[in-house]
């Protein structure tokens, strides 16, 4: 017997709206993290890629879409 079910899409990341915060793009939170830690003078590794990636699936800011 094969268990040849098909994969669920995964779900798209939930989106918060932080007024004045984020301009009009939508930003990933490993993005964020990514720029917040650069701000600072923290070089990224391998691992901090891939971290930011899972996060970027997990939330996303941007601005409420238009009526």
């Amino acid at each position: 017997m094969s268990n040849d079910k098909p994969t669920p899409p995964a779900p798209a990341a939930p989106r918060l709206r932080l007024p004045g915060f984020v301009r009009d793009e939508q930003i990933g939170l490993g993005d964020l993290v990514t720029r917040a830690a650069s701000a600072v003078g923290v070089r990224p590794c391998g691992g901090c890629t891939e971290r930011a990636v899972a996060l970027n699936r997990w939330v996303a800011f941007g601005r409420r879409p238009a009526k």
